[in-house]
């Protein structure tokens, strides 16, 4: 996710002050992130050996990264982003927009036959600033994440994704719930306060 133009001085220096980014730094992650999704999945429990996640927006790569530590090569992990992202032991990394269909072909080629136990999407716009423009695209890129989920669990599986507070939101957790038996939105601790950033978590996929 891209920072409002003129903050860079103000997000480098809350950068420097942020534990999570001294703790990953320090436990060898990529980014902060990894934090949000670990106290997720401690809560959660849905990670096993054997089964395979899909990690949509996944560049610089730390949800691909612990998601790889946790399985320790019994699974397989499939990861996608319109940015690069260095190479992640037992990763196997597509470059490209994900709005694009020759690039969701590609990823649907490289899952096979195979459905996935687990689908995350941490896919962010570029921010404008602009909340009236930045919502919508946020929701635009929920939906699409929804709508490949269910293209691709298999019965049973999860869901898990990054939402803004806003306008609708209430019509995306709706539309988990038709799809899904548990739903439900956690905010991790890990998540900045006053982020208006939220995680959709949807258990039991219907198929």
């Amino acid at each position: 996710m891209s920072k409002p133009k003129g903050s860079s001085i103000g997000w480098k220096a809350r950068q420097e002050r942020d534990p999570y980014v001294k703790m990953a730094r320090r436990d060898g992650w990529r980014s902060r992130a990894v934090y949000k999704l670990e106290q997720i999945l401690d809560k959660e429990r849905v990670l096993r050996p054997d089964m395979i996640c899909i990690d949509l927006g996944a560049a610089p790569g730390g949800w691909s990264q612990y998601v790889a530590s946790r399985l320790k090569g019994r699974g397989r992990v499939l990861a996608l982003d319109v940015l690069p992202m260095d190479a992640v032991a037992g990763v196997e990394f597509i470059q490209g927009d994900f709005t694009e269909d020759a690039v969701l072909t590609e990823l649907l080629q490289r899952l096979g036959d195979d459905r996935a136990d687990l689908v995350l999407s941490d896919m962010a716009p570029n921010i404008s600033g602009n909340k009236a423009v930045d919502q919508p695209r946020s929701i635009y890129l929920a939906e699409l994440a929804l709508d490949f989920a269910q293209k691709v669990l298999r019965k049973k599986g999860t869901f898990i994704c990054k939402l803004f507070q806003g306008q609708g939101t209430d019509d995306a957790v709706a539309a988990a719930r038709v799809a899904f038996e548990q739903v439900k939105i956690v905010k991790p601790a890990a998540s900045r306060q006053g982020s208006s950033e939220i995680y959709l978590v949807a258990r039991n996929y219907r198929l």
